[in-house]
């Protein structure tokens, strides 16, 4: 199959196969997912936005970490941040992302839970 065919996704959308930027874009999403914090974070915030405090208690982490965390989020793309009086508070606004991050959740409860693979 080259680049040119059309590949049919999961919701029916025909789409082009992804190119070398593509791809390593879409690398990178997966780097910064890698850790396991961060895709709790960003799992969270598919809920709604949040500040670091409540984010922190939600993860278990420290605030200082959390904002690390965050801030790698934000310089790659993947979160916004916005001011609400003295608080920073994040967001998911891709909805690409939100939906990613949903299905690799529910990929890994099959893979622990041994429940049997669907469409």
């Amino acid at each position: 199959m080259s680049s040119s065919d059309t590949l049919s996704s999961a919701t029916g959308v025909q789409q082009q196969a992804p190119g070398a930027r593509e791809l390593a874009a879409a690398a990178r999403v997966f780097a910064l997912l890698a850790d396991p914090t961060r895709l709790h974070l960003v799992w969270l915030l598919s809920r709604g936005e949040s500040d670091v405090t409540a984010l922190a208690d939600a993860v278990g982490a420290a605030r200082p970490a959390v904002s690390q965390h965050l801030a790698k989020l934000r310089l790659g793309g993947l979160v916004e941040s916005r001011k609400a009086g003295r608080r920073v508070v994040y967001s998911l606004p891709d909805g690409h992302m939100k939906r990613m991050v949903v299905e690799a959740a529910s990929h890994a409860d099959h893979q622990v839970t041994g429940e049997p693979w669907h469409d």
